[in-house]
């Protein structure tokens, strides 16, 4: 057992610098473009766009296989995966007890969550597609650490070695396959002899 030395909560923290994209600049852009957000403020326009990316990652944690992102932006989803081989240290235990302490996730069978964003298996290939990325918002984070525990059973199983554009392949081949069927056995008569 490793004693365990409770951090320093008053020592110097690093905090990095953050670009909000959602500033007047941004707001004016929109208004000048006319429409239906011409007349708006620009709080009234930061919370279409919050609601709208609340009902993205609402529906992201409800479906099993993700959403995919509108204008071909890519897929996001939540995946099941192995535990970090790490050590994963509870902080809250291990200061209560005075030893580390590990996450064990007794709740998942010791199954992590993990949230996804890929842009590989999009219909339109866009320039520059390598260099996006995903950043999830406090409250998807939070609202996928409540729902993992309770429903983990129903995401995707991601390998730490297959890659994700492999998982979309099977599906849309799956799909294929579910439609041929289809169209096969609306036809099919077992009584038909001739």
């Amino acid at each position: 057992m490793n004693s365990y030395k409770k951090p320093d909560l008053n020592a110097p923290r690093f905090r990095s610098k953050r670009h909000n994209l959602l500033n007047e600049t941004f707001c004016k852009k929109i208004k000048d473009k006319g429409g239906v957000f011409k007349d708006l403020s620009n709080k009234e326009i930061k919370e279409v766009i919050k609601t709208f990316n609340g009902s993205i990652w609402e529906s992201v944690v409800e479906n099993r296989d993700g959403v995919e992102l509108l204008e071909q932006l890519g897929y996001l989803f939540i995946g099941t995966c192995n535990r970090a081989k790490k050590s994963n240290t509870d902080i809250v235990k291990s200061t209560e007890y005075g030893v580390k302490v590990q996450h064990q996730n007794w709740e998942s069978d010791q199954y992590l969550a993990k949230i996804f964003y890929t842009n590989f298996e999009t219909k339109y290939r866009f320039k520059f597609h390598e260099l996006w990325g995903f950043t999830a918002l406090r409250d998807f984070k939070r609202t996928v650490g409540k729902t993992y525990p309770k429903e983990w059973k129903k995401y995707v199983v991601v390998d730490n070695l297959t890659k994700i554009s492999r998982l979309f392949r099977k599906h849309i081949v799956r799909d294929i396959d579910k439609k041929n069927t289809k169209l096969l056995l609306e036809d099919y008569d077992e009584f038909d002899m001739t």
